[in-house]
């Protein structure tokens, strides 16, 4: 059935009520319950019905629980590295053994570099990103909206420019079942790799984050944010609500224990070595093939296991401590998890509805001249991923409308696909419900809306710079 207009409401007010309440669990179940009602002609106890099931139907879906899980056992990853004196060691190694980080501007640049650096998985490089240089942040008063601001915007970005992950895999998927129904006749790979020059808004947002970090302006929200921890001395604002609570990620370093930077370094170099590993394995020897949410199972099982050997043989703690460190880990993650689990059943309601469906519909049913087609795409694709809260739904919708639009109007096909996926990304940074927003404010131990609300601002400010660029491209072609 097709629920028109009707499709985009609920994602809409779920949107408002998270941003005006700061509830953002409560918003997401509001705004499942209203998918629900739409879906079930408005009788209320069977959309009540509809919606617990769907949230217990999240777990049906074997990457949800595999990403549920992942955030559980980081939890429990990143108290263990607290409690060892590895965040401390490293924190040490940089600002007192070797002096390389002396300020604000050399944490974040820290930050930066981690997120460029490490493109192996959005998550990935969100959680480690944040986790290194939260310390620094705090000890140099740079504001956890800052920080998540920098996280958030330099993963996604970067692993769609070098898509050797799961992103790149999801996307060759959806061109190769292009190419299999005939709309072009080139090489999902080729096709791949000639539409990252038109990625225009990674381009703009990585160079973006650089001149802020680096020049000190800032603007709106995150300029009142920036203000008060530089002036005030406060990281958090007082109303601050952190996803993650405080105790669980800033626990005392073992009494005895010599802070050494290798109690994270090396099992964080055990994370980043199986990502690719797993990838490498379920894609049969091809990376781009793999799972990612398999991969990143597989990885956390594998540094969990790595640190219980290493700390408990090292003589760091024993079995029981552990083991009580890490339960207490993962019941800091409980928020967060909450909230993905909420995000992903919104999703799948709203999916159920049929939003990115009717969003894309509005593209094929309008007249566009081709020089407009990549700004168009690149828009509609931003408002259909801030609607649902995920870039690989929006790909999976919109990159099929791109191509088949550039190939009707003869258009440029890389910068139709380069524009949808850009519009994915940027959409995806906007949304309060998106998974990656979610993580950045989870790794930095920030206040959710908190992030969203600085942080809007400067998506939207790249999203303008992006579209006159998108424009400008598509008269060039």
């Amino acid at each position: 059935m097709d629920y028109g207009i009707l499709s985009i409401i609920p994602p809409i007010i779920t949107i408002i009520l998270a941003i005006t309440t700061g509830q953002v669990v409560i918003s997401l179940f509001l705004g499942i319950v209203f998918c629900n009602l739409i879906l079930t002609d408005w009788n209320l106890l069977t959309s009540l019905n509809q919606s617990l099931n769907g949230i217990i139907d999240v777990f049906s879906e074997s990457w949800a629980t595999k990403t549920l899980i992942f955030v559980f056992l980081i939890g429990g990853v990143m108290t263990l590295i607290q409690v060892s004196g590895g965040v401390q060691g490293f924190v040490d190694f940089l600002t007192k053994k070797k002096r390389i980080i002396k300020s604000r501007r050399g944490t974040m640049l820290l930050a930066y570099f981690i997120g460029i650096v490490v493109f192996i998985e959005s998550s990935i490089t969100i959680l480690l990103a944040g986790t290194i240089t939260r310390d620094l942040a705090d000890k140099y008063k740079v504001s956890r909206e800052k920080l998540a601001y920098i996280c958030d915007s330099t993963s996604a970005p970067i692993c769609g420019l070098i898509p050797l992950n799961g992103w790149g895999a999801t996307i060759l998927g959806v061109l190769a079942a292009q190419v299999a129904a005939g709309v072009v006749d080139i090489n999902p790979v080729t096709i791949l790799i000639k539409s990252i020059p038109y990625q225009v808004y990674s381009y703009v947002t990585i160079l973006s984050v650089l001149y802020f970090i680096i020049s000190g302006n800032h603007f709106g929200p995150m300029k009142k944010a920036e203000d008060r921890a530089m002036l005030d001395g406060k990281v958090l604002a007082d109303d601050a609500r952190p996803v993650i609570e405080k105790e669980s990620i800033h626990l005392p370093i073992k009494k005895g224990v010599k802070p050494s930077m290798w109690h994270m370094i090396l099992p964080i170099l055990v994370l980043v070595i199986m990502v690719p590993t797993g990838l490498y394995i379920t894609g049969d020897g091809d990376l781009t093939k793999g799972s990612g949410s398999t991969a990143l199972f597989w990885a956390i099982f594998a540094v969990t296991t790595f640190t219980g050997i290493y700390y408990i043989g090292k003589g760091i703690m024993n079995l029981k401590e552990y083991m009580d460190y890490f339960y207490k880990g993962i019941g800091g993650m409980i928020p967060v998890s909450s909230i993905l689990i909420f995000a992903f059943a919104i999703g799948n309601s709203i999916n159920a509805l049929g939003t990115g469906k009717y969003l894309a519909n509005l593209l094929n049913g309008a007249s566009i001249n081709s020089a407009f087609t990549g700004v168009i795409v690149f828009i509609l694709a931003g408002i259909m991923a801030f609607a649902t809260g995920t870039s690989f739904g929006t790909f999976a919708i919109m990159i099929p409308i791109a191509l088949q639009t550039a190939v009707i109007l003869d258009g440029n096909i890389y910068l139709a696909v380069g524009a949808a996926i850009s519009g994915g990304i940027m959409g995806d940074h906007c949304s309060p419900i998106s998974d990656t927003t979610i993580m950045s404010s989870m790794a930095t131990a920030s206040d959710h809306i908190h992030h969203v609300k600085t942080q809007i601002p400067y998506a939207l400010l790249n999203a303008g710079i992006s579209s006159i660029i998108f424009i400008i491209l598509g008269y060039l072609s």
